[in-house]
């Protein structure tokens, strides 16, 4: 694979520059990592390719290879892979990014972070590796299957990039060129000429437009890194698709040849006793009779035609298929919500059905973190970030632990932890302020009205020698 040494030994001539970036990306579709993104994208789709790429074959006497082009054929792919990424993706980053700076945020797109992050955790799960552009003031992503990166020999970094797009191969191939001092953009036509569609130009420009000179560049700058970040689905630097696609196949495989058995067994076949001097044609007409009339006469004396059908065995099918569910699940260390649906279930039930999931995540978290600490040094940012997880839970027994310590707790925890497993966690403040003015009213009422003394009336001293 070309790495950004390479690149450094490439001269500035449009040949040069033109064979390299085509030679990159031949080379990078040719990777053990772009092929597995590309299945898994399928996965993703619920387009298993090793189900619809399956053939039936029938061997002849000689042992010969033919197409069976008469028994069923289904294919059912199920949604596992989907299932399982969703999952894990949305636990982590289905509430967004908190910054401990509001402005943090704003800065980097806003909303749209939230977005663009969910959208880089998803490919990078898929594809092993996701791609996050800083662009001005905000960030665009981009998956393995159309970009290859360009790391530096001596450190591992990503220093360099190529993008990519073509809707066929008979169509034009447009790639640009991310480099640290800026980014070019190429064409290749339907005729195989490649040619500069736009010259390098820094990453923030500043720009002016006027009806006569139209366009025109007054000033640009760069980033003080490379703007393309990163970002790994887990330390091992795998799909996720890695860890359960041989169950995946065999679960589909077996499901599929379920179906087909199904299929073949469901029509009815006849056998007719002392006919043997009916061939494949009369055979064949009596079928079609049968089929037509819902009636046909058995010519030869006493010939008789009797009507069976195949009960398929399915006990073992649907056994092994429970199975293969159960151990994917376990291997993926994903949470089966059917375990915990059923009945009332317990907090810490709860919990342990979600230990494997959330030491999963953990590990997907730290991959998150580096791809977000690398996005805020590219603008300039100093912040942290954390995650809420997105976890069913028992609420009842929640609010009833949290007010069984109210009277040790302080009353705007109290309320912030209640508002939270309700789910109405922007009211804290409102709330917080209708009870202050509450304890207010009430105190105001059970005071007592101050009256004023009444000063005593002076008495009259009797002397008792007179």
């Amino acid at each position: 694979m070309k790495t950004f040494t390479d690149l450094q030994q490439v001269g500035e001539g449009l040949e040069e520059r033109s064979a390299f970036i085509l030679s990159a990306i031949a080379e990078h579709k040719a990777s053990d990592l772009y092929k597995t993104a590309f299945d898994a994208d399928l996965y993703m789709k619920t387009q298993n390719p090793t189900i619809m790429n399956f053939k039936k074959l029938l061997y002849t006497i000689t042992g010969q290879a033919v197409p069976d082009n008469f028994s069923a054929n289904h294919k059912c792919a199920s949604s596992f892979f989907k299932r399982f990424v969703t999952q894990e993706n949305q636990y982590l980053l289905g509430n967004g990014a908190t910054f401990g700076n509001d402005q943090t945020k704003e800065r980097i797109g806003g909303n749209d972070f939230d977005i663009a992050l969910q959208k880089a955790g998803r490919a990078a799960l898929v594809g092993a590796l996701s791609f996050g552009f800083a662009n001005l003031d905000h960030v665009e992503v981009f998956k393995v299957t159309e970009f290859v990166p360009l790391w530096d020999e001596e450190d591992g970094s990503l220093k360099a990039g190529i993008r990519f797009w073509q809707i066929d191969d008979n169509k034009p191939l447009r790639a640009t060129l991310y480099e640290i001092d800026g980014y070019t953009e190429y064409m290749r036509n339907k005729d195989g000429e490649m040619f500069v569609l736009k010259e390098k130009r820094p990453y923030q420009v500043k720009i002016r437009y006027s009806e006569v000179d139209g366009t025109e560049i007054l000033d640009g700058y760069n980033y003080p890194t490379f703007p393309i970040v990163p970002l790994w689905g887990n330390p091992e630097h795998q799909s996720e698709l890695d860890t359960v696609r041989s169950q995946i196949d065999a679960y589909d495989l077996i499901k599929s040849g379920f179906a087909n058995d199904l299929d073949d067994a469901s029509m009815i076949y006849w056998t007719i006793n002392n006919a043997g001097g009916m061939d494949d044609i009369d055979l064949a007409k009596f079928v079609e009779r049968i089929k037509s009339v819902k009636a046909a006469v058995v010519e030869q004396d006493g010939a008789n035609a009797e009507a069976h059908t195949i009960d398929v065995p399915y006990q073992s099918r649907e056994a092994y298929l429970a199975r293969l569910e159960h151990d994917m699940y376990k291997d993926a260390m994903a949470l089966d919500t059917t375990q915990i649906a059923a009945g009332q279930v317990t907090a810490t039930q709860i919990e342990a059905a979600y230990e494997p999931l959330n030491e999963k995540v953990d590990m997907f978290e730290y991959c998150v973190q580096e791809f977000v600490k690398g996005i805020l040094k590219v603008f300039g940012i100093e912040d942290s970030v954390t995650f809420v997880r997105s976890k069913m839970a028992n609420k009842k027994e929640e609010i009833e632990a949290i007010l069984e310590c109210a009277d040790y707790l302080s009353e705007e925890y109290v309320t912030e932890k209640l508002l939270t497993i309700i789910g109405d966690i922007d009211k804290v403040e409102e709330v917080l302020r209708q009870k202050a003015d509450e304890n207010m009213s009430r105190l105001a009422q059970e005071e007592p009205e101050e009256t004023e003394e009444e000063e005593p009336e002076p008495t009259e001293v009797v002397d008792e020698k007179e």
